[in-house]
């Protein structure tokens, strides 16, 4: 026994032509005005291009284009400070960092120095985008080149220099001139990059031989520890030892100069003595006698003087008692 359902009919409503008109105009108004008006940050550079081809640049503000795809818009941040790391990533920024070490970043990090020796090399590059042209047009992929110009300016100066320099002494330096090299190779390649700094964030030896480099390190330490006192003993004993030195060649000078005036005004007095003996003997004679005697007298305790034309007998004298 079969049931028959009954047969509903659905109607579509119908739509005004005029209304459809007005929804597609204003849809094209609305895709106009979207892909016509475009805003340009603070620290970007707009670069139009009509069909592929570079027409011209905009400034920061807003702006209008050619819709449909015609015009197509590249924002370039020419005032933004970039950066691109080597040997490790950076996880999450913060008061504490975190990093993150890859095979790929390991590879990075691995290079062979001047003297045969391996060390492991992160460094940190710090740039802006000082010409959109050439940064969006002159090479396929910039940021790739420049990551890969990065590898080859480094491994070719740490393998001018030894292990001792890349590690300790000569970080700075080498960084200096790995940061000067990139950016002539940078303006050579047209590739539209500043460089502002090149720093090494860390450098180090293969975990293997750390523990041995860090006591060949501690012993270089000691011995410019050794040397800086030697230097500071030497600063202090060498120039008292040069003013003792002095002051006794003064002292001698002075002395000689005294003893020789003193002899010649010792020959100059005896000279004028003789001169004054030679006219008169007695006088000169006797009074030589009475100027030693008033200086010898003062130093003589006791004194007996005797009279030679006494005639009586001589008084005795409490010899033993004499005052001591």
């Amino acid at each position: 026994m079969s049931r028959d359902f009954p047969q509903v009919e659905f109607k579509l409503p119908k739509i005004k032509k005029g209304l459809v008109q007005l929804i597609v105009i204003g849809v094209i108004i609305v895709i106009f005005l979207f892909s016509s008006i475009y805003q340009i940050g603070p620290e970007e550079i707009g670069v139009i291009l009509r069909f592929g081809k570079f027409i011209r640049t905009s400034d920061p503000g807003l702006h209008l284009k050619l819709p449909f795809g015609i015009e197509t818009l590249k924002k370039v941040p020419v005032q933004r400070q970039l950066k691109m790391e080597f040997g490790f990533r950076t996880t999450e920024a913060g008061i504490r960092s975190e990093y993150r070490v890859t095979p790929e970043t390991e590879r990075e990090a691995i290079m062979l120095t001047g003297d045969l020796n391996v060390g492991i090399v992160e460094w940190i590059v710090q740039y802006k985008i000082k010409n959109p042209y050439n940064y969006l047009f002159k090479l396929r992929d910039a940021t790739s080149t420049f990551r890969y110009m990065n590898e080859a300016i480094i491994r070719k100066i740490v393998g001018d220099h030894s292990v001792d320099e890349v590690i300790t002494i000569g970080r700075a330096d080498i960084a200096l001139q790995a940061k000067e090299e990139l950016q002539t190779l940078c303006d050579l390649y047209e590739i539209g990059i500043e460089v502002n700094q090149l720093i090494f964030q860390d450098v180090n030896p293969p975990d293997p031989v750390k523990p041995s480099f860090n006591e060949v390190n501690e012993a270089l330490q000691e011995k410019e520890r050794k040397i800086n006192e030697a230097w500071s003993e030497y600063n202090q004993e060498i120039p008292k030892a040069e003013g003792e030195a002095e002051q006794m060649i003064r002292g001698a000078e002075g002395y000689a100069t005294e003893r020789v005036n003193m002899a010649r005004g010792d020959a100059d007095r005896f000279k004028n003595i003789y001169q004054e003996y030679r006219r008169a003997p007695l006088v000169t004679r006797k009074r030589l006698y009475l100027e030693a005697l008033e200086k010898l007298l003062p130093k003589i305790a006791r004194k007996i003087i005797f009279d030679e034309s006494q005639k009586n007998v001589v008084p005795l004298l409490n010899l033993g008692k004499e005052d001591k």
